[in-house]
């Protein structure tokens, strides 16, 4: 049997790197997968093209899955920006600051919100948020908008985890660290330099593969993680608790 046998699970930023690493592991643990994103074409049993910054396209999108499906078990809010004009709080605009709190943690407020009813109504089930480790260590190279809204995130989640630990409602704030994806491969490719400052800082000498966030996320949705909540999961290959990296 698959850890997921019989859930149904939701997961926003569906269609690249940590969520779609995410529904592979899900669908393959048995889940019935529904992934969310922007545009069309994100994969799972059931693809929902939605702006999770708009309440009413997530508060309808759920609706939509509990029809269809019956029901929802795990909720991975996952969906997330990270763009270039968010840098120094000396040169990002109000208008950088807020596209990134809309994307980054609105869309996390809106889809517990929203989502959890349902989990309810199921009797429990898990809620993951997807943090950052940059949400518990300062950085130089600051990308302000998208650090404050990871640590919106965490506390966010916390919360909740408090909130509902009595109603069978788990949430956990995932922090992954830097992930080996097409993005962060052609910015380094093209900035050695940079790759190279921020290697020396991971203790395994390399960036997370996606499935390894997708497995980290697997734990925190099935049963094997039924006394965990409120938690800050790191999975950063030790980043966080580094101060000497091995030469």
């Amino acid at each position: 049997m698959g850890r997921l046998d019989g859930k149904v699970c939701v997961i926003t930023g569906a269609a690249g790197g940590i969520g779609a690493a995410t529904a592979r592991v899900f669908a393959e643990e048995g889940a019935t997968v529904v992934g969310v994103d922007l545009a069309a074409g994100a994969p799972g049993d059931l693809s929902l093209a939605t702006d999770v910054t708009d309440a009413a396209q997530v508060a309808a999108m759920y609706a939509r899955v509990r029809a269809e499906l019956g029901g929802i078990d795990v909720l991975f809010n996952n969906a997330g920006i990270s763009p270039p004009d968010d840098v120094s709080v000396l040169d990002t605009s109000l208008e950088a600051w807020q596209r990134v709190q809309d994307v980054n943690l609105r869309s996390v407020f809106l889809c517990c919100k929203h989502g959890i009813p349902y989990l309810l109504e199921r009797g429990g089930g898990s809620v993951i948020n997807t943090a950052s480790f940059v949400a518990v260590m300062g950085a130089a190279t600051s990308q302000i908008s998208y650090t404050a809204s990871k640590g919106g995130v965490l506390a966010l989640s916390r919360e909740l985890g408090v909130e509902f630990g009595r109603r069978g409602v788990r949430v956990n704030a995932l922090c992954p660290g830097p992930v080996d994806t097409p993005l962060l491969r052609e910015l380094y490719a093209k900035d050695p330099e940079q790759a190279a400052r921020r290697l020396v800082h991971l203790p395994m000498g390399r960036f997370a593969e996606a499935r390894e966030i997708a497995n980290g996320v697997l734990f925190l949705a099935s049963d094997d993680s039924t006394y965990v909540t409120a938690s800050t999961f790191m999975v950063d290959g030790g980043l966080s608790g580094a101060y000497v990296t091995p030469e």
